[in-house]
């Protein structure tokens, strides 16, 4: 069982307060939104069941598992992996400016080693280094991932608050089975299939509009 200790300390680290600069993203959403591929709550919902059972919901996890459980020497590795995996440019920045934002701030506060990675692959570095839980890190990854794009998503499309809260909580049992699903996976299991969503992290490159980097 986690500690109250180990609790709080994940919540500051995946809370929108955590200065990764999450806000900025959409992860293709802004795209989506623009071509009319998602314009009200329940397409939201639909869009984002995709992203965590097919995409970066669940590759992510696999990652964020196997730097929990890696030797030191074979970080490198995954983290390359990861930057890899990455469909397109701005998605490649997504990460790699997150997890290098949480780097600095985590070494910063409590003071350690921890080397710019891709964000899940420095998230599960850190929860390795801290004693956190691997399973309790993956679910409250996957919340804090999804909360962020329902926050973009309201303000996107626009719905409302309350909307939003709804879609949310909707996605918070599968947020729970896709960790529990991708923490018996490898990096051999990796593979992605949400091809309309990486389209739009595409498209988003050119957009003449836009609110979010990505």
């Amino acid at each position: 069982m986690a500690t109250d200790g180990q609790i709080l300390r994940l919540a500051q680290w995946l809370s929108p307060a955590y200065p990764v600069g999450a806000f900025a993203y959409s992860h293709g959403l802004e795209a989506a939104v623009a071509s009319g591929a998602v314009g009200d709550g329940t397409a939201l919902q639909d869009w984002l069941e995709d992203i965590l059972r097919f995409g970066a919901g669940r590759s992510d996890t696999i990652f964020l598992k196997a730097a929990h459980e890696a030797r030191l020497e074979d970080l490198p590795r995954i983290d390359a992996l990861a930057r890899a995996f990455q469909p397109s440019a701005e998605r490649r920045t997504e990460t790699t400016a997150q997890g290098a934002a949480f780097a600095q701030v985590t070494s910063a506060v409590w003071p350690g080693d921890l080397p710019a990675f891709a964000y899940p692959v420095a998230l599960g570095r850190a929860a390795r280094l801290h004693d956190l839980p691997l399973g309790l890190t993956a679910r409250m990854y996957l919340q804090a991932f999804v909360s962020n794009l329902v926050s973009a998503g309201i303000r996107l499309i626009p719905i409302g608050q309350t909307e939003g809260q709804r879609v949310l909580t909707a996605l918070q049992p599968l947020c729970e089975e896709v960790a529990e699903v991708a923490l018996t996976e490898t990096l051999d299991d990796l593979a992605g299939t949400t091809f309309l969503a990486d389209i739009a992290s595409m498209t988003h490159e050119t957009q003449y509009s836009r609110l979010f980097r990505t």
